[in-house]
């Protein structure tokens, strides 16, 4: 894809958009039982369930803020599986700037012991990610916040490094915390299911300017007792219960073989918990098939032609393995 097949001239700032969604949770915390802290160099850290509990709300409104202010999060009730009924649906106003411009966990930040991946919208003012040359994107904005899926507070390196590449003062940036096991870390995890479908049409080389829009949806899966469970559990419920609905322009052939080459089954990989395909390459991500990460069914609509194409299927056996539901 060439630079020049996005027209980013109208892309609105995702930092000054999700500044109100992060002012909201601070000033909520108790209510949304987060803990609140400032770090000596300044940086405001949002604990969601690592001492503080956090819960499903603080999840979803993290899921927003990850989103970059373009996302809506919402829990609802579905008959869809019988043994989780609890659903997260996820649609955007600009898919590709919401969710690869901001959402996507791209930015690795690492120290000593500590390392993590960032995402939100923190990662579009520093553009450290080839990603963004292909997007041509870059965000200006004077706050910023990142969210790591980390048990610990970043180290003051790693914030001085955050506040030196993305040019903005210690004292601007937010870092929320969301471990994996927790309640908030679950529900944001699972909020990436319209994210994966995003990076994999991108990985297939797809072009970005056809995709039009996107809404997706997937089961919220139990916490689990450990952190490998909890990783596979929150994967699980998009690679076997995941359901994405992405609109297009182009001809009908191209939207059949992205419904066809879309779903999580279309990799070597699919076919038990992401756990045990995790352990089976001793821990190492890079040596997972990429193609996995992706939604369990999709549906293509081919806005020109207004016809649909469906690949992929759900799950339920796999899902129940993966979340600890008896056989």
């Amino acid at each position: 894809m060439s630079q020049a097949a996005l027209d980013v001239s109208r892309w609105p700032s995702v930092n000054k958009l999700t500044a109100p969604l992060v002012q909201y949770i601070l000033d909520n915390a108790d209510a949304l039982r987060v803990g609140v802290e400032k770090h000596a160099t300044g940086a405001t850290i949002v604990d969601a369930g690592i001492k503080s509990p956090g819960g499903l709300e603080a999840g979803r409104l993290i899921a927003e803020i990850c989103m970059g202010g373009l996302g809506h999060v919402s829990l609802h009730n579905s008959a869809t599986f019988a043994h989780w009924p609890w659903m997260l649906s996820v649609h955007s106003n600009n898919p590709i700037l919401s969710c690869l411009g901001s959402q996507y966990a791209g930015w690795s930040l690492s120290h000593e012991k500590f390392f993590s991946l960032g995402s939100g919208p923190g990662r579009a003012l520093a553009g450290r990610e080839e990603l963004y040359k292909e997007l041509g994107y870059q965000d200006k904005f004077d706050s910023a916040c990142l969210v790591l899926e980390s048990d610990k507070a970043p180290p003051t390196e790693v914030i001085e490094k955050v506040a030196r590449d993305t040019g903005v003062a210690a004292d601007k940036l937010t870092f929320i915390l969301t471990p994996t096991r927790s309640l908030a870390g679950t529900v944001q995890i699972v909020a990436r299911v319209l994210e994966v479908a995003m990076h994999k049409i991108h990985t297939l080389h797809f072009p970005l300017d056809h995709v039009v829009d996107g809404m997706a949806s997937a089961p919220v899966p139990p916490p689990a007792p450990d952190f490998l469970i909890g990783m596979g559990r929150t994967n699980d419920a998009i690679l076997f219960g995941g359901h994405a609905h992405i609109f297009v322009k182009g001809s009908d052939e191209a939207a059949a073989k992205l419904a066809q080459d879309l779903p999580s089954s279309s990799s070597r990989d699919y076919g038990r918990p992401f756990a045990e395909v995790f352990k089976s390459v001793n821990m190492d991500f890079y040596k997972i098939d990429p193609m996995l990460f992706s939604p369990a069914a999709v549906t293509v609509t081919a806005v020109d032609s207004g016809k649909s194409f469906v690949g992929g299927k759900l799950d339920q056996a796999l899902l129940d393995q993966s979340f600890g539901y008896p056989a």
